[in-house]
């Protein structure tokens, strides 16, 4: 009996995740990247023996997932990690970019059930040809439940009229002169998810180009914590609608600026396999700005003078003049009265 605890013992002994069910994709057609998370050790798959395309082995391995990213959304072939686009013509014209998620083993016998997620998301042509922030505020969210079918979600970051959330502003939305300083409420929605979902931000800043990498910038939030004085997140990971307020301002230095761009990183959480709500805000959480490294969705504040208040100050300036110059008749008649 002990030679043959002994010859056990002396047998190598193979360390793999724990096997899960397959059929569960969430992909996020995000305007600056696509992020495709499948639940992790999918029928036994380790992480470094999936790859993107067939290409890269670039997975991520986050709480209960792996996330694999596509950052580069130039519509030709094979562009990133063999991803493939398609052009579809049309008054309303798209382009389709497709990839999978595939499974890789290059031992002699495989133990696994193959795997193989294949995933597209679709963009209007125009968008990507102009690259206009406008079309920036929103993204599609699919979730392939297996036997439950597959559910779309849009998900739009939109300026509201007051903390009530009830009403979306026209974007681009406008500041006037007048107002810098006022509150501005941001919400962040998903649309068509069922309740199992959380709208998470992570971090949102501000810079004077539509870029969201410039350096230029102006934290708001930073780990899902407010990093200006001005801000306050009302809801956070909490449904699908994740809200916040800040104070309007613009860029100094820069007075031919007239637009501030709004970057928020977020992700959709599934509450049934993660915990959502971010850990309570500390200095820590502050200390140091983080990389994006989910989607983005941006939006437009134009900072402008209105019409009205321009006439009004013209109207004003006039009334001055004309207020000098009876002073100065009055003036002169007096004096020549004296004489």
């Amino acid at each position: 009996m002990a030679s043959f605890v002994a010859l056990l013992l002396g047998l190598p002994v193979a360390l793999t995740c724990a096997p899960q069910k397959a059929d569960y994709v969430v992909v996020s057609c995000f305007p600056n990247a696509i992020i495709a998370n499948v639940p992790e050790c999918p029928y036994g798959w380790e992480i470094d023996q999936l790859s993107l395309g067939g290409v890269c082995y670039t997975g991520i391995h986050s709480p209960s997932y792996y996330r694999f990213i596509i950052p580069d959304l130039t519509p030709r072939n094979h562009s990133y990690c063999g991803t493939q686009s398609e052009y579809m013509p049309g008054k309303d014209a798209k382009y389709i970019f497709y990839n999978s998620i595939v499974s890789n083993d290059t031992s002699l016998t495989v133990r696994n059930q193959p795997v193989n997620y294949t995933f597209s998301c679709v963009y209007r042509a125009a968008y990507l040809v102009n690259n206009a922030v406008f079309s920036q505020r929103v993204a599609t969210v699919y979730v392939n439940n297996g036997s439950l079918g597959t559910f779309r979600s849009q998900l739009s970051m939109n300026v509201f009229t007051n903390s009530k959330f009830l009403y979306a502003k026209d974007a681009p939305y406008v500041i006037d002169t007048s107002e810098i300083g006022s509150e501005v409420f941001i919400g962040i929605e998903a649309k068509g998810l069922s309740n199992r979902f959380k709208v998470v931000i992570n971090n949102c800043w501000a810079t004077p180009t539509p870029y969201s990498t410039d350096r230029k910038r102006w934290s708001l939030i930073i780990n899902s914590c407010p990093a200006d004085y001005t801000v306050t997140i009302f809801d956070n990971a909490k449904d699908s609608r994740s809200t916040f307020k800040f104070n309007s301002f613009r860029f100094q230095r820069l007075e031919k600026v007239s637009t501030v761009w709004l970057h928020c990183e977020v992700h959709i959480c599934d509450a049934e396999r993660l915990v959502c709500q971010p850990s309570p805000c500390s200095k820590r959480s502050l200390s140091s700005e983080v990389e994006p490294s989910g989607g983005i969705l941006t939006t437009e504040l134009q900072i402008k003078g209105s019409e009205s208040s321009n006439n009004g100050r013209a109207t004003e300036t006039s009334f001055l003049i004309l207020l000098l110059v009876v002073v100065n008749i009055c003036f002169e008649l007096v004096n020549g009265s004296k004489i």
